[in-house]
């Protein structure tokens, strides 16, 4: 129901109970730390219906997928793989910069690639090749050495060729909280990864956050959300495309418009009622409907500053002037400038990465890039002249607190001849 919300109730709705589904999520956990791949295999059987003997997608499965996905779809895919690899490339760090700060002190960073890593491509209500490709290509050109996906059976045949063509290494058809449980703990067919990366549902979500003591996550990531920020000047038609194309994800999808044109809203809501009615989808856009709504601001400050605190996963500035709106922009997961940057390109083809922090997060996490799959490890040189230059400061402190192994550590290296 398409309705004037508040940004309080709005920002409520969008918010997963994770504490809901942890006993679950434990022993699921628990299951797969004691039970390995026979557990998987029985957790597969389970909950996605598929009596499996292997986890372990092969590569005749692969070869299988190339021809049951037309040549059309091949070639997009590989197009969208370039447009993506080549913005990811623009974010690439320098293997090491080190610059001489003062005399004899040299200091630096060394930006080194994770060994290994697990994305998680979700299954079920889509077939989400463009999430293999995004969740695994900035990987790529960080230099991860080993990349594995999981995504639950079966496997769509365009996700397939999409991980093959990102150049993922290993695939296995297992999904939910106990795919995020291999990847973590290790099983005989998975090895454990560092770092494990991409969306997922409420059970998904609660494994990643329960297991980071065992694998770094990138983000929280829940269901998809957009905010609208709109003028007078906006086109209502695209808004509620925009719109849809986010809810139409998922019924706990959310939206918002906020807007300083009072009439705006009524004019969307006719286009949301029209896109709703010709969508093979319209079961699921009613249900995220309950999760949309519209604000009228008072000003374009106001609108701002109320974007800010939705902190959305996307943000479309659909105004006269979205250059000089993004100045004010602080918290948002992506942005969108202009009538004419469809959210869905960034989605696909446009080259930034849809994999971004929901629920608020956007405030503390950044998207998915190719600094998720780096360290940065500080470096320094420092001379005899160096040291000497800094000497008194570094024996000033130690000694202040009380750490006169610190400072000697200093002076036994200022008094040698």
């Amino acid at each position: 129901m398409w309705k004037a919300v508040s940004l309080e109730d709005w920002m409520e709705n969008r918010v997963s109970e994770l504490s809901s589904v942890r006993p679950v999520v434990e022993e699921i956990i628990a299951r797969v730390g004691s039970g390995g791949d026979r557990a998987l295999l029985e957790l597969t059987r389970r909950y996605d219906g598929v009596d499996a003997e292997s986890i372990l997608v092969g590569e005749e499965e692969v070869e299988a997928a190339y021809h049951a996905v037309s040549d059309k779809v091949i070639a997009n895919l590989i197009e969208a793989d370039a447009r993506i690899s080549r913005f990811h490339e623009l974010q690439k760090p320098k293997e090491l910069w080190l610059e001489e700060v003062e005399p004899g002190v040299v200091l630096g960073v060394r930006n080194t690639p994770l060994d290994r890593i697990g994305a998680y491509i979700p299954g079920g209500r889509a077939a989400y090749a463009s999430t293999a490709l995004m969740c695994t290509i900035p990987a790529r050109v960080a230099g991860v050495r080993s990349i594995c996906c999981c995504s639950p059976p079966p496997i769509s045949p365009m996700t397939l060729v999409a991980m093959d063509i990102a150049g993922v290494d290993e695939v296995y058809a297992v999904g939910g909280a106990q795919a995020i449980a291999a990847m973590a703990l290790g099983t005989e067919s998975i090895r454990p990864v560092q770092k494990i990366v991409g969306p997922g549902n409420i059970y998904v979500t609660m494994a990643k956050m329960l297991l980071r003591d065992r694998a770094e996550i990138d983000f929280p990531a829940g269901p998809s959300e957009i905010v609208v920020l709109a003028d007078d000047s906006a086109r209502p038609e695209f808004i509620a495309a925009d719109i849809l194309a986010q809810a139409e994800h998922d019924p706990r999808a959310a939206s918002l418009l906020v807007t300083t044109d009072p009439g705006l809203p009524g004019q969307v809501g006719l286009h949301l009622e029209t896109g709703i009615r010709d969508s093979e989808r319209g079961e699921i856009l009613e249900k995220a409907m309950e999760n949309t709504g519209y604000l009228v601001a008072a000003s374009m400050e106001h609108a701002v500053e109320t974007v800010n605190r939705a902190a959305a996963e996307h943000l479309s500035l659909q105004v006269a002037d979205p250059m000089g709106v993004l100045h004010g922009i602080r918290n948002a997961g992506a942005v969108f400038l202009g009538s004419y940057s469809a959210v869905a390109c960034g989605d696909y083809a446009s080259g930034t990465n849809h994999v971004l922090p929901t629920a608020g997060y956007a405030q503390v996490y950044s998207g998915l890039d190719v600094q998720h799959f780096c360290k940065r490890t500080t470096v320094q040189l420092i001379t005899r002249d160096g040291l000497e230059r800094m000497g008194d400061t570094i024996e000033a402190i130690a000694e202040a607190e009380g750490l006169d192994a610190h400072a000697r550590s200093v002076r036994i290296r200022r008094q040698s001849s």
